[in-house]
């Protein structure tokens, strides 16, 4: 059986395949421009040529978002501390005080160890000599001062926190070491729009595809199978991108209301952005680590040691008088200072005992989900949006590529050739 109402009949199966195949291309062009955006994580390719933080190459692509990891975290760090998160106010949530407790037991053991080191290198006989009761004493002392020393020293840290660490440098510098954080941040906070835009492909393309057959089926220009598949592949991009985002606020059409898909879930997003990054990123072991080896640790440890010194000066009191007599001023001095560095030396490696603690009382996460929650429709649209703005265009032309060639694969295959179809 043929039909058409032009110069050429075709099979009534050559028209009906048509809005399948539109469906079909309108899926794998929007599959395609998802794996694009996350994978692969590293270049792949010959990078004979490539500008620089662009996902393509002469000959290779790396994923959109790893490619990007280091601005577009930056971006979503300043959507973070302009609108979510105020780093000082977040850490005066701690109390010095239980600091101290919660650190107090290990700091007299490193205390005690400290002690006996140094006193065996400095003043090996005396020390072997010295009273118990004058030993006991010193252990009373650090036990007093160890409490006071750690409540300074946090309260001191506290204060100055913008000084010692740098918060955006942690996070970016994460981001850029561990691209698939940034990958992980977006999949999990995207995952129903992702999953939308994978279906959504067919379905638009079905539809192209209704309106290719109806306009083949009166008019069989060569031209038109190739740009109704461009067509396809690039609308279908397109048209999943801005039913996500647009629009920004509910709309009355009809009898119905309509919303970005994405805005609809800012309380359910929300939560999963709060969770995924301080999980992944912000979490207390990062944060701490950040302060240890981050550009600004040496203000942390200068910080330390001036409380080191003071502690030093407290705990050896008992022992300068016999000390100086001992071993001379001089000596003595150095004994001090070898006390306090080691104290600053040692004080990062028994850190982790504050983890939990600071963990419970900064609560990074409850304070970033409750934030993001009460935020304006336009800067949510910031926390996912630079996912795909980046390179979109790039994203649709793959789509609108692709459709062109299967456009002419149509044509070529189905609609060419000898009982194919023929023209009066």
């Amino acid at each position: 059986m043929t039909i058409g109402f032009n110069e050429c009949e075709y099979e009534w199966w050559q028209f009906f395949i048509m809005p399948f195949i539109a469906g079909v291309v309108g899926w794998i062009t929007n599959v395609l421009a998802l794996e694009m955006t996350f994978r692969p994580i590293d270049f792949v390719g010959i990078e004979i040529f490539r500008l620089k933080d662009q996902p393509w190459g002469l000959f290779g692509w790396q994923g959109i978002i790893p490619c990007k990891a280091e601005k577009m975290a930056s971006t979503c760090f300043d959507l973070m501390t302009q609108k979510l998160l105020n780093v000082q106010d977040q850490f005066s949530r701690l109390d010095p005080k239980r600091f101290g407790e919660e650190m107090e037991g290990g700091v007299l053991l490193m205390i005690d160890s400290i002690i006996e080191e140094v006193a065996m290198e400095y003043m090996p006989q005396l020390w072997a000599e010295l009273p118990q009761e004058v030993r006991d004493e010193m252990v009373v002392v650090a036990d007093l001062s160890s409490a006071s020393f750690l409540t300074a020293f946090m309260a001191d840290m506290v204060e100055h926190i913008e000084d010692v660490v740098d918060i955006k440098e942690m996070t970016v510098s994460a981001c850029v070491r561990e691209r698939h954080l940034m990958v992980k941040v977006f999949k999990e906070c995207g995952e129903k729009e992702f999953s939308f835009i994978r279906y959504s492909g067919f379905y638009f393309g079905f539809a192209f595809g209704c309106i290719q057959m109806v306009i083949w089926f009166f008019y069989t220009g060569g031209w038109l199978l190739p740009i109704g598949g461009f067509l396809v592949g690039w609308c279908t991009n397109w048209l999943a991108l801005k039913v996500i985002f647009r629009p920004l606020y509910p709309k009355k059409i009809l009898c119905w209301t309509v919303q970005g898909i994405f805005l609809k879930r800012q309380k359910e997003v929300s939560e999963v952005f709060a969770r995924v990054s301080c999980v992944e990123i912000l979490h207390v072991k990062a944060v701490w680590e950040a302060i240890l080896t981050g550009p600004l640790s040496k203000n942390f440890y200068a910080m330390l040691r001036a409380h080191s010194i003071v502690f030093t000066e407290e705990l050896v009191g008992e022992l300068k008088p016999i000390a100086i007599v001992a071993m001379g001023a001089d000596t003595f001095a150095l004994m001090k200072e070898d006390i306090a560095n080691r104290i600053a030396e040692k004080l990062p490696t028994i850190i982790d005992q504050s983890y939990q603690y600071m963990t419970d009382a900064l609560q990074m996460e409850q304070t970033i989900k409750e934030k993001m929650q009460g935020i304006s429709a336009e800067e949510f649209e910031g926390v996912l949006h630079p996912a795909f703005q980046e390179d979109e265009i790039t994203l649709i032309a793959v789509g609108g590529v692709l459709g062109l060639l299967v456009g002419f694969l149509q044509l070529f295959v189905i609609f060419s050739g000898s009982g194919s179809g023929s023209c009066r």
